[in-house]
């Protein structure tokens, strides 16, 4: 593994080597502005499927990107490992943007994205009219988004997860507090939608990739800040999903579940696939006090309508017990946010 107490000069030498050259420096200059696929890179190149391939292979020896699958795809993205980006954030930005190569391959890039923006905002208007009947039951979506903001603060971090991504909204909301950012979601046509949000707002410091939520495929220990947007009602054995969100923390690291309050609307039962027809208070803190986490801020945001029934959005903020050292000003004592 590339570190900086343990790598060796040999393989500082072979780091160097991978990437002393101009197709893959080029590719390490694209995989910066994104997650891509060979298929991508052949066609931003111009070259063939095994000679970009070959480029692919010392990348990843060399331990300079990853390669994820997603279906039947295959996704490279920059190493998550902390030496390997440092190691590229040093190299990436002193290449000349304005050279005749790097520029044709940004405009082949951004060819490529605008294909794949076309293709999410198709199935995102085919099912828009779907997402808006339940939006109407509740409040609005900004609402809650500053609520969360507030709860979560504003002191930067290091990294985030966001199970369910769905469209990437939360990755989006709070990428100016963290420094790298990864979606999951098993619906490859939501990864769609949320690799174009993302490119749309210029966010390339998060990335999507597939994943299961019961075995997210993520490091442990890892992450600052954990969430879960409206993806509980979803799932079977939503206290399995909390576990499995909460082995993904660091010590002091926070979860953020967003759902609804328990109620009875069945036609989300029959038509909208809920599993779970809301949740409690009492349900959330068991599950997270089972899984070593502390509930410390809870919030409700009641639609209040009086002509028809609606939805309660219910924010829940956990922490974990392992805080080793308190910031100035934080406390780990439970309260509700007003």
């Amino acid at each position: 593994m590339l570190s900086r107490s343990s790598i060796s000069l040999d393989r500082m030498v072979n780091t160097l080597k991978a990437a002393a050259e101009s197709s893959r420096l080029r590719i390490l200059l694209l995989l910066s502005r994104g997650d891509l696929t060979v298929s991508d890179l052949t066609e931003i190149l111009g070259q063939s499927q095994p000679r970009v391939s070959r480029h692919l292979k010392l990348l990843l020896e060399a331990e300079l990107i990853e390669r994820y699958q997603e279906g039947s795809w295959a996704y490279f993205r920059l190493s998550d490992s902390e030496a390997a980006r440092e190691f590229i954030s040093g190299v990436v930005p002193r290449v000349e943007r304005t050279d005749p190569v790097v520029t044709r391959d940004q405009e082949r890039l951004e060819a490529v994205k605008k294909r794949y923006q076309q293709r999410a905002a198709e199935y995102f208007a085919a099912n828009a009219e779907r997402w808006d009947r339940i939006r109407s039951l509740h409040v609005p979506d900004g609402a809650v988004e500053t609520a969360m903001l507030k709860l979560v603060g504003e002191r930067p971090f290091q990294a985030m997860a966001d199970l369910g991504t769905g469209t990437g909204r939360l990755l989006e909301l709070f990428a100016p507090l963290y420094r790298r950012g990864v979606g999951i979601d098993l619906s490859r046509e939501m990864l769609a939608v949320a690799r174009a949000n993302l490119d749309r707002a210029g966010i390339s410091h998060a990335q999507v990739r597939q994943g299961d939520l019961y075995a997210p495929p993520l490091e442990r220990n890892a992450f600052d800040l954990v969430t879960m947007h409206q993806v509980l009602h979803y799932l079977d054995d939503p206290a399995r999903a909390i576990a499995e969100a909460a082995l993904l923390l660091r010590p002091g690291g926070r979860l953020l579940i967003v759902d609804f309050a328990q109620h009875g609307l069945e036609f989300l039962r029959e038509e909208h696939a809920h599993v779970r027809l809301g949740f409690s208070d009492r349900q959330i803190e068991d599950w997270l006090t089972e899984t070593g986490l502390e509930l410390t801020a809870k919030r409700d945001f009641d639609r209040r309508a009086a002509a028809a029934p609606g939805l309660t959005v219910k924010l829940w903020l956990a922490q974990d017990r392992r805080l080793l050292i308190a910031g100035p000003g934080e406390t780990k004592a439970n309260a509700e946010i007003a």
